[in-house]
């Protein structure tokens, strides 16, 4: 679903291909960390928050829960933020003191070719 609205967000604000596309798979990416590591029980919602920022398109993933912290998962290849940090042109990550995080990445919108580092 997330993929759809960006795409659709994407198509509304004339952004080219190169960069819909390399924001898609990062936020999907990083809802999919949210589901699995933090809200592994089902309970909450995902927002995903998107702003322009000067040249940029910042897109906000928060959970209110563990945060972005190792996993106890160890199934998985534990790629998700190497990938994001490779797609995104940055990525921040916010970490509360109480409980959750926030994952902010921005995308230039004037990108015409694949992202730095990714041929």
């Amino acid at each position: 679903m997330v993929r759809h609205v960006l795409g659709a967000l994407a198509e509304a604000l004339d952004l080219p291909h190169a960069v819909t596309k390399d924001m898609r798979l990062p936020v999907t990416e990083a809802c999919t960390n949210v589901v699995r590591h933090a809200y592994a029980d089902g309970r909450d919602t995902i927002d995903v928050f998107v702003r322009p920022r000067g040249s940029a398109l910042e897109v906000t993933v928060p959970d209110s829960r563990r945060g972005i912290e190792p996993s106890p998962d160890t199934s998985g290849p534990g790629l998700g933020l190497p990938l994001i940090a490779a797609l995104a042109d940055s990525l921040e990550i916010e970490r509360s003191a109480g409980a959750g995080s926030r994952l902010i990445m921005s995308f230039l919108r004037t990108r015409t070719g694949p992202a730095v580092g990714l041929a």
